[in-house]
C-alpha cells in the first residue's frame, strides 16, 4: 500500500549541474555525467520476457556508485525498496507534470535515504513503497539524489531511467539527449512466414516457417522467393544497437510494403504501464516460450490491443495474388533515422496434395493448434484410413498433403471440435473440452478440474483442453489449458484430487517447468484446492518437509551476510534481531542474499543475533549467533 506523508524535510544536499532556469523553460538533462558520451544497454519498448522495456537502461561501466542526477526540477513524489522489479527506486514529478523515474539505485542521498531507512525500522519491513507530497523532499535539477547499483532485477550495474506521464511511458530518447549517439541501423536475424488460415501454405506446407535472412550492407534479403498461398503473415526478428555497446535493443518503427502499398505501420513511443502483459499481442509467443526468441509479429490479428499502428495502411496480413509474385519491403528504422530494409518474394502456387521435398515425420503421430486449426502429423501408413471422432459420429479423414515420409491432416476447430484421432492405429486425444471466446466470463466444470477465466484474460479464442492423469510414482497431474497459449489476466483453478491431503501449508499446488517446479501456493476446501495463475501448463501437489538453508558469509560487529535457499516453496520471508531488537537485511532476490544494514551507522553489532528464515510451505529455519 502507498502512504503519503507530510513530515516536514528536505534533500540536506544538491549538487546543481546546469545554470539556474525558471522550471518551466527546463530541458531534461540526463542523469548521468551530463555532457559526457553515455552509452546504453536498453532502450524504451524492448522486448522482454514478459513486458515492454518502459525506459532505457544507462551503463555504468559495470561499476556501483555513479552519481544521480535530477534531470529536471521538482519533487521526489515516490520512493521503493525491493528486491525485485526496480529495486532502490526514486520517482521525481515535474512541474510539466512528467515523472521520472530512477530505478536499481545501490543508495538514496541525503533526508529522503534517512527517512526511508527510519520507516523501514518503524515499520520493520525490509520492502517498502512510500508516497510523498511536493513540500517533503523538493529537488533541483542537476541535483545528485541517489548513486547507481544493481538491485533488483538488474542483470548488472547500471541505471534504469523513465520518463512517464500518467499511465504512459514516453521514450527519453525522444527529449534530445545529445549524450547519446546512434549511427547503427537496426540488424535483422530472421523472417518468419506463418499460415493465417486452414487454406494456405508456405512452401507447400502449414504452419510457421523460419528463414535466415542474407545481408547486405544495411539490407537484408531472402535469396529465394518463397512459394505461398492463402494469407500469410510475417514476422521479424533482428535487433537495434547504440554506439559504443553491444547490447541488443528494441526495433519501435516498422513498415511492411507489398509491391509499392504500404500495409502495416508499427510506432512504439509511448507505453500504457497499466497493460504490460499486452506484449504477447506483439511477439509469437509460441516462438518466445519453445525457443527463447521475441519476434516482432508484422500483422494486426485479433489479440492485439496495442495502439502501435496506424490505421490507414492496413492489417499487415497478406493475401496471395495468384496471378502474379508478391514483393515484400519490409523497413525497419531506430529512432535516430538509422534504416535497415529486408526484401523477399512470395511467389504463387497452387495447394497441392503431393509435396516430394516434405521432411519425414520423426514421431508415429503428434498434433499441435495454430489460430484455428488442428494439424495432425504421422508417418504414413498405406491401406489404412484416418478417423475422427466427435459426439458419437465417425468421419474419415485424407491427408491435406503427404510425402513418402509424412502425412498431415487440417481440422478446422471452428466447425468440429474432435474427442479423438484415429490415425495409423495410434489414438490421438487432445483433450479439448471447450471453445472459449476472449472477451467473455467463462467458467469449465469437471470431475477433477474446474477453471474459470474472467473477461479479458485471454488474447484470442481459446481452445481449452484440460486432462487428469496419474504417473506411475502415483503423482497425479493436471493438464490445464496450454504453456504456449499467453494468459492476460489471472484465472482461478480449482483442483479435485483422488488422493486425500490434509488440509496443510506444506501440501501446495507447483507448476511443472522443465524437470522442476515453480511455487503456486493455493487455498484448500473439502478436499479442492484452489489458486490463481497467470501461466496454464502442467500441475501437480507436492509436499515440502524442508526448512529453507542458510550458509554464513560473514559476520562480525560491522555487518552480517548471508545466503538463503529453499530447494522446493521458495523464500517466503525472513527476519534478523540482536539483542530482540529487529535488525535490518536487505535482500538480493537474483543472488539470494541478504545482509544488514543498521539504523545508526556507527553503532557495531555485538550480541545475540538471531536470523530466522520461513519458506512458502511455512518450514522455518533458525540461525543464532553470538557476536562478541
Amino acid at each position: 500500500m502507498l502512504v503519503a506523508y507530510s513530515a516536514s524535510a528536505q534533500l540536506s544536499e544538491t549538487d546543481s549541474a546546469t545554470t539556474p532556469k525558471p522550471r518551466e523553460q527546463e530541458r531534461y538533462i540526463f542523469p548521468i555525467k551530463p555532457g559526457s558520451a553515455n552509452s546504453l544497454a536498453g532502450t524504451m519498448g524492448e522486448l522482454r520476457s514478459t513486458h515492454f522495456h518502459s525506459g532505457i537502461d544507462i551503463r555504468t561501466n559495470n561499476e556501483i556508485g555513479w552519481p544521480v542526477l535530477a534531470a529536471k526540477s521538482g519533487y521526489i513524489s515516490r520512493a521503493g525498496v525491493s528486491p525485485v522489479g526496480y529495486g532502490n527506486v526514486l520517482y521525481i514529478t515535474h512541474p510539466d507534470g512528467n515523472t521520472t523515474v530512477y530505478g536499481h539505485l545501490d543508495r538514496f542521498k541525503g533526508a529522503v535515504g534517512d527517512y526511508v531507512l527510519k520507516e523501514r525500522y518503524r515499520r520493520k519491513q525490509s520492502a517498502i513503497d512510500l508516497e510523498f507530497t511536493p513540500n517533503i523532499f523538493p529537488v533541483k535539477q542537476g541535483d545528485t539524489i541517489a548513486y547507481a547499483g544493481n538491485t533488483g532485477s538488474s542483470g548488472g550495474p547500471h541505471l534504469h531511467f523513465n520518463i512517464q506521464r500518467d499511465d504512459k511511458a514516453l521514450d527519453p530518447l525522444n527529449f534530445d539527449f545529445a549524450e547519446i549517439r546512434d549511427a547503427a541501423p537496426p540488424v535483422v536475424q530472421k523472417v518468419a512466414l506463418k499460415t493465417l488460415d486452414i487454406n494456405s501454405r508456405i512452401n507447400d506446407r502449414f504452419g510457421r516457417f523460419e528463414f535466415y535472412a542474407s545481408r547486405i550492407g544495411s539490407n537484408y534479403s531472402l535469396s529465394t522467393p518463397i512459394l505461398a498461398s492463402g494469407m500469410i503473415g510475417i514476422e521479424v526478428l533482428g535487433f537495434d544497437r547504440v554506439d559504443n555497446a553491444r547490447y541488443r535493443c528494441g526495433i519501435n518503427y516498422i513498415e511492411v510494403f507489398l509491391d509499392s502499398t504500404k500495409i502495416f505501420s508499427q510506432k512504439i513511443e509511448e507505453l500504457d504501464l497499466t497493460d504490460p502483459r499486452s506484449i504477447y499481442g506483439l511477439i509469437d509467443y509460441k516462438a518466445h516460450r519453445s525457443e527463447g526468441n521475441r519476434f516482432y509479429k508484422l500483422y494486426i490479428d485479433d489479440s492485439n490491443r496495442l495502439g502501435f499502428y496506424s490505421t490507414s495502411p492496413g492489417n499487415g496480413q497478406i493475401r496471395i495474388d495468384s496471378t502474379k509474385t508478391s514483393n515484400i519491403r519490409i523497413v525497419l528504422k531506430d529512432i535516430y533515422g538509422n534504416t535497415s530494409e529486408v526484401n523477399l518474394r512470395l511467389k504463387p502456387v497452387p495447394v497441392v496434395k503431393e509435396v516430394k521435398l516434405l521432411e519425414p515425420a520423426t514421431v508415429p503421430s503428434a498434433y499441435d493448434i495454430q489460430e484455428n486449426t488442428l494439424s495432425i502429423i504421422t508417418k504414413p501408413c498405406p491401406g489404412v484410413v484416418a478417423k475422427s471422432y466427435a459426439g458419437g459420429t465417425e468421419t474419415e479423414l485424407l491427408p491435406d498433403y503427404f510425402s513418402a515420409g509424412k502425412s498431415v491432416y487440417l481440422l478446422d476447430l471452428r466447425k468440429q471440435i474432435p474427442d479423438s484421432i484415429k490415425v495409423c492405429d495410434q489414438t490421438l486425444i487432445p483433450n479439448i473440452k471447450a471453445t472459449v471466446p476472449s472477451g467473455v466470463d467463462f467458467k469449465y466444470y469437471s470431475e477433477r478440474i474446474d477453471v474459470q477465466l474472467p473477461k479479458g484474460s485471454l488474447f484470442d479464442t481459446l481452445y481449452l483442453n484440460a486432462n487428469y492423469s496419474v504417473r506411475p510414482d502415483s503423482l497425479e497431474i493436471f493438464t490445464v489449458g496450454s504453456p504456449f497459449v499467453p494468459l492476460s489476466k489471472g484465472v482461478t483453478v480449482s483442483l479435485k484430487p483422488i488422493t486425500k491431503y490434509p488440509a496443510d501449508k506444506r501440501i501446495a499446488v507447483y507448476r511443472m517447468v522443465g524437470k522442476g517446479f515453480d511455487y503456486v501456493g493455493g487455498k484448500w476446501l473439502n478436499g479442492s484446492v484452489n489458486f490463481v495463475t497467470r501461466e496454464f501448463g502442467n500441475f501437480v501437489i507436492l509436499s515440502d518437509k524442508v526448512p529453507p538453508t542458510i550458509r554464513t558469509i560473514y559476520i562480525n560487529n560491522q555487518a552480517a551476510r548471508f545466503k538463503i535457499d529453499d530447494a522446493l516453496s521458495g523464500i517466503n520471508s525472513f527476519e534478523a534481531t540482536l539483542n530482540g531488537k529487529w535488525l535490518l537485511m536487505n535482500y538480493d532476490a537474483k543472488s539470494n542474499a541478504i545482509m544488514s544494514e543498521k539504523l545508526n551507522k556507527h553503532e557495531v553489532l555485538k550480541g545475540d543475533f538471531v536470523l530466522t528464515v520461513t519458506d512458502n510451505a511455512g518450514n522455518v529455519k533458525v540461525l543464532k549467533h553470538r557476536i562478541p
